[in-house]
């Protein structure tokens, strides 16, 4: 009985010690590095649940598209932040490996953060300078054509208010800055390019004045919450990227419960130049990014773009697909920063 309980006790040590070196085995098998865990923060651009749920099929996408390009990862870790500046500061402290983040955020985090990869989006059939062209050709909608680069637009609600601003911008009416300054503004955190940094640019060159020269203005954590106010009269007006109308058209009529359409009940009237997209930046500090591990995602990503697997996943962000960067393409996001700051300490 004795001998018996010793070998079954070596045996149940044997099957473990095997179950806790799977991953080494297998990845010297294969030739393939091994890594324990690779961390991806998401910024809350949409619903937090929302994006955790498209996101769940780009672990074992990741793990795949990694494993060709060899390594072996035994546990992707997706979270996202409880604002922008959460994933930059994670990024920076190496405790977040690769961050999904917007280039106003990246460049405010340089310092731990390197970008790999800039995201493509499909073109919209609206890019004019003048709200009217867009309110006139309702709905936005893609186009075939991809861009690297966006619009920031100033979103007027179903409110009083905001019916009043746009109807006098529909008529070929210019705005005042009291206009604007009567109602309430909701926007993003300060490192938003659309949801501040552009908007803030755009009250500069247009009336000298800046968002913290608001008297009313609401910041969200995300654009779900903002829309959300917009659509229960909370707030006036809100700015966002160009397409998040079209995001937000089923949530409009359902969990915002109006009755028409957004398109019929919002209006644009404000249009701010376009703004480079989205980066897949990497951390500097991250204690398993090594050159090619860097590389190896940085190519897994751009794979992961060009199938239709990857393209639903990467759609929770109007991403299409991605192409390498560098830092010098976000020179022009660090003048815009540099001006929002300069603005903000007079």
């Amino acid at each position: 009985m004795l001998a018996v309980f010793l070998m079954a006790c070596g045996n149940e040590a044997s099957n473990t010690s095997k179950e806790d070196k799977k991953v080494d085995v297998d990845a010297e098998a294969s030739g393939n590095e091994s890594v324990d865990k690779l961390s991806i923060g998401f910024v809350p651009s949409r619903n937090p649940d929302e994006i955790i749920t498209a996101t769940e099929p780009l672990k074992g996408l990741l793990k795949d598209e990694l494993a060709k390009l060899g390594f072996d990862v035994g546990e992707i870790d997706i979270t996202v932040g409880t604002n922008f500046e959460a994933v930059g500061e994670a990024l920076s402290a190496g405790t977040t490996d690769i961050g999904l983040i917007p280039g106003g955020t990246y460049v405010l985090y340089d310092d731990g953060a390197e970008v790999i990869l800039t995201a493509t989006r499909a073109g919209l059939n609206n890019d004019s300078d003048n709200p009217v062209d867009w309110n006139k050709n309702k709905p936005t909608a893609p186009t075939t054509t991809q861009a690297t680069s966006y619009r920031a637009i100033l979103v007027a609600g179903p409110s009083e208010k905001g019916k009043a601003l746009a109807a006098k911008v529909n008529n070929g009416e210019k705005l005042t800055f009291e206009d604007l300054n009567n109602v309430t503004w909701n926007v993003m955190s300060s490192s938003s390019p659309a949801g501040y940094i552009y908007p803030t640019l755009w009250l500069h060159e247009n009336f000298d004045k800046t968002i913290p020269d608001l008297a009313k203005v609401v910041q969200a954590d995300s654009y779900g919450n903002a829309f959300g106010r917009l659509a229960a009269g909370q707030t006036d007006v809100l700015v966002t990227y160009a397409d998040a109308r079209r995001d937000y058209e089923e949530s409009w009529q359902g969990e915002f419960g109006r009755s028409a359409s957004i398109w019929d009940e919002t209006d644009l009237i404000g249009v701010m130049p376009a703004i480079y997209n989205d980066t897949i930046s990497v951390s500097k500090n991250s204690k398993i990014m090594t050159d090619d591990l860097k590389k190896a995602v940085q190519q897994a990503f751009i794979n992961i773009g060009n199938t239709d697997k990857g393209k639903e996943v990467i759609a929770i962000y109007s991403h299409e697909g991605y192409q390498e960067a560098k830092d010098s393409d976000y020179d022009n996001e660090r003048k815009a920063q540099e001006l929002v700051k300069n603005l903000g300490s007079k």
